[in-house]
């Protein structure tokens, strides 16, 4: 189906809706820019208050009767001083919502539909004025706070994994942009021959729909499955970039590489992209095998984290793998939700729950909540420095480091390695003492003076307290995490 048929499929769509509809307006040929502007605002929260993707201004439709009459008004060729229409009402409008502006001709008529996203996290506002649609008149906002209120309420309704990726599509479509046969590997099915089977199988997932006599591919199904990123633009920037430095800074590039297929289709291929840039060389017993820096059960757990638990809402910062030297560091955008310190006990928390359970179902990653238990157990028993967890106003990033000797970490270092071993320790119901801190540092006994320096080291930090406090002998100590 051709783009222009698209929009006189739309038209007629919008033209068999009933009169007064509070997310489409029509016109004829009334243009003024401040009442576009207007209708921008009121459209948009309209479309929020009632639970739609989007709101339409329509101009070449009489109102009263909806009778296509034909418009000309022509945007694109409509200018506010030396600025163009289109980006003058972008600029007035607060938050900026995404609009569009189809421009087409039918029966010999022409036509104008402003597509206008429902606004998100609030009520968006025209050169500093909030409107809203009652009935078919156009009021401010502010007059109707239930109706302020709710719209409040339905955004957080708003499920990023449920919204359209791309829409009006046809069957082919869906099946050429999504990898399905990833998802019956995944799955461990056969593929159907049958596209019909197929289809259903993805709309049971929730990766498309079909409503109105149209295919629409969601958010989930692109953001998992799409073949390339590209061809979603929403999706455009969800790539995830890995780049290999040179050293221990970021002044000297070796490569950059970006992944565009869906998160679930590349993910194993990503895994073993980052694992061949890791490598220590190989290791020459009667098998050859390759040696890695980093435990690969540990790498696939915090992309895998960094993939599920990211803010979809943030632009212009995709998930970040970076190959240094002497780190490996994983960046997604989003703040953590758990405190950094509580990520190995507390049940995870995530901005994106269809996505993360669908990853389990997929088997991307381990029952909720045991994966950053698995990864820091894997860094344990390779003997490398603790894992960094670290947060930003807008990421969360975590460093592995390769290993080193004891006499190398820093006192930091050797405080925090102590307390994830509490952490992981407690999970399994135990303490740690002198003895089980000199097995995760490889520290002989006869040196478990060391031992007892980090214990204290810890302790002092604030890390830990005592399981028995009664106990006085420092000898017999024995500890868990400051939480237990």
């Amino acid at each position: 189906m051709t783009p222009q048929q698209n929009t006189i499929d739309l038209l007629k769509e919008l033209q068999s809706l009933p009169k007064e509809c509070e997310w489409v307006e029509f016109k004829e040929n009334n243009a003024q820019p401040q009442e576009i502007g207007e209708y921008l605002s009121a459209l948009s929260n309209s479309a929020c208050y009632h639970k739609k993707e989007y709101a339409y201004l329509v101009f070449g439709v009489e109102d009263a009767t909806h009778q296509l009459t034909g418009t000309n008004f022509c945007p694109h060729q409509t200018k506010i001083g030396n600025q163009e229409l289109e980006n003058w009402l972008a600029t007035q409008l607060n938050p900026r919502i995404d609009f569009n502006i189809y421009e087409f001709d039918y029966e010999d008529k022409h036509f104008v539909i402003f597509r206008i996203s429902a606004t998100r996290n609030t009520p968006v506002s025209f050169r500093g004025e909030y409107y809203i649609r009652i009935g078919s008149y156009k009021k401010r906002l502010n007059d109707h706070p239930e109706r302020e209120r709710k719209i409040w309420l339905v955004e957080k309704q708003n499920v990023f994994e449920n919204e359209v990726a791309k829409e009006n599509v046809s069957e082919d479509e869906v099946l050429r942009l999504l990898n399905y046969e990833k998802m019956f590997e995944l799955l461990d099915k056969n593929v159907p021959s049958s596209a019909d089977t197929i289809l259903n199988k993805l709309k049971e997932y929730h990766f498309c729909r079909f409503e109105a006599g149209k295919w629409k591919i969601t958010n989930l199904g692109a953001i998992l499955f799409a073949y390339n990123f590209n061809h979603f633009p929403k999706l455009s920037g969800k790539s995830v970039i890995v780049r290999k430095f040179i050293g221990t800074n970021n002044r000297n590039m070796e490569f950059e590489h970006a992944v565009r297929n869906g998160y679930a289709a590349g993910f194993e291929a990503l895994v073993d992209f980052i694992m061949l840039h890791t490598q220590k060389g190989e290791k020459r017993d009667v098998i050859r095998t390759n040696e890695y820096i980093y435990p690969k059960i540990a790498v696939r757990e915090f992309v895998a984290n960094a993939l599920i638990h990211q803010d979809f809402t943030i632009t212009g910062m995709p998930i970040a793998i970076e190959i240094f030297s002497d780190r490996l560091s994983i960046t997604n955008p989003g703040a953590s939700l758990n405190d950094i310190n509580r990520l190995i006990d507390l049940p995870p928390y995530s901005r994106n729950e269809i996505l993360a359970n669908t990853m389990l179902l997929l088997r991307f990653c381990e029952k909720r909540g045991s994966g950053i238990d698995y990864a820091i157990e894997a860094v344990e028993k390779q003997g490398l420095p603790p894992v960094k967890f670290s947060k930003g106003e807008h990421h969360t990033r975590v460093v592995m480091f390769p290993s080193k000797p004891l006499s190398e970490m820093t006192k930091e270092e050797k405080v925090m390695a102590c307390y994830q071993h509490a952490c992981l320790t407690y999970e399994d119901n135990k303490t740690i003492n002198n003895q089980s801190v000199r097995e995760r540092f490889g520290i002989e006994r006869r040196n478990s003076s060391i031992a007892s320096r980090i214990l204290a080291d810890t302790f002092n930090a604030g890390f830990l307290k005592q399981s028995e406090p009664k106990n006085e002998s420092k000898r017999y100590a024995s500890y868990v995490p400051f939480y237990g």
